[in-house]
């Protein structure tokens, strides 16, 4: 049993190794690339509409409604980062169901980018919405005194991103295999279908908790 992709080596020469987590993520994100292709290819506006259309119009008007309750007004100014980090995270979640597949959440590699991600986008939004100057006064804020602690704040929540989001997905990987070993095949697809329930969750948490950072990123005075 693997406890990571990362101990899969497909390649190696040298310090250079393509191991399961890269293969298995641009696996994904090529997957991604090609579903949102065709499901966007000839787009109708009118009451005639494929179930694709109207399937990918159900997840894109749910996602924007989640993020304008969270406390974003334009929502749709969001949804590209935030939708396609939640699409990622469930989208890895669901192909463990997959014979040979191995999720590149269960990469602390992988989660640690996602976070740094979220990092990254935070004050980029925060700096759009309420320009440089102001942005880098809210460290400030209450008072100078509060500015280590601001900055340990965003190093801390990052990382506790890029663990819960790597804890749980490689706990429930590890349950089902350990299952699979010493019970009959029933129980551990029940435990398969609560893994991929699971994931699913953990990929709604990591993307309101981003969503929840972005708009405090964002708020300004007069909100």
């Amino acid at each position: 049993m693997n406890l990571s992709p990362d101990d899969i080596i497909f390649w190696q020469l040298g310090w250079l190794k393509i191991n399961a987590t890269i293969v298995f993520t641009w696996v994904l994100m090529l997957g991604l690339t090609l579903g949102s292709l065709l499901v966007t290819h000839r787009l109708s506006t009118t009451l005639e509409r494929t179930r694709w259309q109207n399937l990918l119009e159900i997840i894109v008007i749910s996602i924007m409604n989640q993020i304008e309750e969270v406390g974003l007004r334009n929502p749709q100014h969001y949804v590209g980062f935030l939708g396609t980090l939640f699409l990622f995270v469930a989208s890895a979640t669901l192909c463990t169901i997959i014979p040979g597949f191995e999720p590149p959440t269960g990469s602390l590699s992988t989660t640690t980018a996602l976070a740094l991600c979220v990092l990254v986008v935070v004050p980029f939004f925060g700096i759009q919405q309420q320009s440089l100057g102001k942005y880098l006064a809210s460290y400030l804020k209450p008072t100078v005194i509060m500015l280590p602690f601001n900055l340990i704040s965003e190093i801390s929540r990052t990382l506790a991103l890029a663990v819960r989001l790597f804890g749980n997905m490689m706990s429930g990987a590890m349950i089902i295999a350990i299952l699979l070993t010493i019970t009959p095949f029933i129980f551990p697809i029940v435990m398969t279908l609560l893994g991929l329930l699971t994931g699913l969750v953990q990929a709604y948490i990591f993307s309101i908790l981003a969503t929840v950072y972005i708009a405090a990123a964002t708020r300004t005075d007069t909100m």
